[in-house]
């Protein structure tokens, strides 16, 4: 039974259309988290407001909502931030509009990840309709600003918050949209790490008809390049694809076609698996460098190491939840980018599962109505499942 004063479950659908309305780019909170807040207040969560700042970085708006008190407690984290909605034309709805249209919820983060976040909190609704306040454990959101951006004034932050408090987690659900084709086709047990590397070479600037009195910087680039990519990092491990290195950028800066540049910059990201850590890259990049040789810097940013959960008893409840709903039982998988699954490992279990993410920070972002019932009945299964081992 419900506690007096709570409003009856919430409309997954509902809250969606309206966190949408919110136009939260990062790192804009637009009100989001006060019509999250409020709805979640409504059936029974006391929220907690942490706002974090840094200097040289955004001012981020972060929610953490609680109900119940001791025994196991389970975490659902998201982010209400999401991308810019590009070119306005190219959308057949306001992107902010938050429109239902022949069964479809359209807008900027239906997909990713506003819609999972109102899943989740109808979905707790219903659990604490049916098995009253007092069921004998904890329920939490933990949602940050901060996913799309930095990463640095979000969940980060906020797990060491918790851990100030003396809060444990005993399990977590990220909600990004890890379904390829259909829901419930796939959970993220892990994800690869992410390194971004920038590297600069210096050499001799002069006159192209006279090479012999300078020394290439755009030819020694070339060099050390080729030298990173001549052959694969690894050929995967029993869990995660094979890591690859992508060039993004070569930048010479030379406006002139006779001019022997003297220096040439270029940017490259790594997606690495377990069997690399952002340190053993770094040696591997400079041992690979130094081998051509040349004056060179290398500046490298590791926005996560790689991780894995062991596919097991969280991964397998979120499984068999889905399997009770869709009729299919997920593939476990640790494609794709990179999460604030990677922060949260460190505290606890966690998986990541939620709506199809086809398109997803694309035109007319969209999730089917019948897709986000049926994530808050697997969310339900969840916590039922959860609660009642």
């Amino acid at each position: 039974m419900m506690a007096a004063g709570m409003t009856g479950p919430l409309d997954p659908v509902g809250l969606a259309a309206d966190l949408i309305r919110r136009p939260s780019v990062t790192p804009a909170d637009a009100g989001a988290l006060d019509v999250l807040a409020g709805a979640l207040e409504s059936v029974g969560f006391t929220c907690t407001r942490l706002p974090f700042s840094e200097a040289g970085t955004p001012d981020i708006a972060n929610l953490f909502a609680k109900l119940g008190g001791g025994g196991r407690h389970f975490c659902f984290a998201g982010h209400t931030d999401v991308v810019p909605a590009g070119d306005a034309s190219a959308w057949s709805v306001d992107p902010f509009g938050g429109v239902v249209r022949d069964g479809w919820l359209l807008g900027r983060g239906a997909a990713d990840m506003k819609g999972a976040i109102a899943c989740f909190a109808a979905a707790a609704s219903r659990f604490v309709a049916a098995r009253g306040a007092d069921f004998g454990g904890t329920i939490s959101l933990l949602i940050t600003g901060d996913e799309e951006g930095p990463a640095i004034n979000g969940t980060v932050k906020m797990l060491d918050w918790l851990q100030a408090q003396g809060e444990k987690l005993d399990a977590c659900v990220v909600g990004e949209p890890t379904n390829a084709r259909q829901l419930g086709d796939m959970i993220k047990v892990g994800r690869r790490g992410s390194m971004t590397g920038h590297l600069t070479v210096h050499g001799i600037g002069g006159h192209t008809a006279y090479p012999h009195l300078a020394d290439n910087a755009a030819h020694r680039l070339v060099q050390l390049l080729s030298a990173l990519i001549a052959a694969p990092l690894d050929a995967g491990t029993e869990h995660f694809q094979a890591s690859t290195l992508q060039i993004s950028t070569i930048d010479i800066g030379n406006p002139a076609t006779n001019v022997i540049p003297a220096a040439a910059r270029a940017s490259f990201n790594i997606r690495f698996n377990d069997g690399w850590s952002g340190a053993k890259l770094d040696r591997w990049l400079r041992r690979t460098l130094d081998a051509v040789g040349g004056r060179y810097e290398l500046e490298v940013r590791i926005s996560g190491e790689s991780f894995l959960t062991p596919p097991g008893a969280i991964a397998a409840l979120i499984a068999d939840a889905a399997e009770a709903v869709t009729g299919h039982r997920p593939e476990f998988s640790t494609t794709g980018g990179t999460s604030d699954a990677r922060f949260i490992n460190r505290l606890c279990p966690v998986a990541e599962f939620g709506l199809v993410g086809l398109t997803m920070h694309k035109a007319d972002e969209a999730v089917p109505v019948a897709d986000m019932e049926a994530l808050t009945r697997i969310y339900q299964g969840v916590l039922e499942r959860f609660f009642s081992a």
